[in-house]
């Protein structure tokens, strides 16, 4: 019964500090779509999103969390993060959503000159223990999305490591932290971390990013959290900008 308490205390704890970054936030489970556009078609997917697409999710019990485009955009995509109760209730609202017959009609008036969507790419994930505890940040001129592969058995440490450490050595050197999550593998793999890192501009970030990776204090907490081997076993990192209707500033 204890367990259960502590477990409990712990979650509320998280979706609070997690709601100081969205306010009004309830989400427990995440997805990150990434949309491939047909050629010439980004713009009328962005256009749909704004006018029609985000208030059917949110009509459908979805949240919207982050609006993104690749600060260098060489494959046309569009991505974005959609928040849910639970994760059973994922597909259920999606169902209503796809059957909404005012998405049925909006996504018929914008393909009169064909389909807007190549393709779609998902990942979904669930807020990492512990790590949402941050103050609200201040908006950002860029975002980049963070993904640590880690090796077997590593994660905690990992986690342990940003508790710890590089979530308040980020601050120290001006990043912004954003909400961290831990990925939902369903081939019973290993998760990994995911996270948004921002700063006011790309300059800005690539500063105090390398500032950070020289600091003392970094190198020390880094050396000690690896005595026992390397944690990372490759990290994917992606700038974006955030679009002017994305709730997530």
């Amino acid at each position: 019964m204890k367990k259960t308490f502590l477990s409990l205390m712990a979650m509320f704890f998280t979706l609070g500090a997690f709601a100081q970054q969205l306010p009004n936030s309830t989400s427990t489970y995440f997805e990150v779509r990434k949309y491939y556009a047909n050629e010439g078609k980004l713009p009328d997917l962005i256009k749909r999103f704004e006018n029609h697409t985000m208030a059917l999710f949110e009509k459908n019990g979805m949240e919207n969390i982050a609006y993104f485009v690749p600060v260098q955009n060489m494959d046309n995509s569009l991505t974005y993060i959609l928040g849910y109760p639970d994760q059973k209730s994922r597909d259920r609202m999606w169902d209503k959503f796809v059957n909404d017959p005012e998405w049925q009609k909006a996504k018929k008036e914008s393909e009169v000159n064909g389909g807007l969507v190549k393709s779609v790419d998902q990942t979904f994930m669930k807020l990492a223990p512990g790590l949402n505890d941050t103050p609200k940040p201040r908006p950002s001129g860029v975002f980049q999305l963070r993904t640590y592969t880690c090796f077997d058995g590593k994660l905690d440490k990992l986690i342990a490591r940003f508790k710890n450490h590089t979530q308040d050595l980020f601050e120290k050197q001006g990043l912004r932290n954003y909400p961290y999550w831990v990925t939902v593998e369903k081939d019973g793999s290993q998760p990994k971390l995911v996270y948004l890192l921002a700063d006011k501009d790309q300059a800005a970030f690539e500063r105090d990013f390398q500032n950070f990776l020289k600091d003392p204090a970094w190198v020390k907490a880094r050396d000690a959290s690896e005595a026992d081997g390397k944690i990372v076993e490759r990290v994917d990192a992606v700038f974006f900008t955030g679009l002017p209707f994305s709730p997530m500033k």
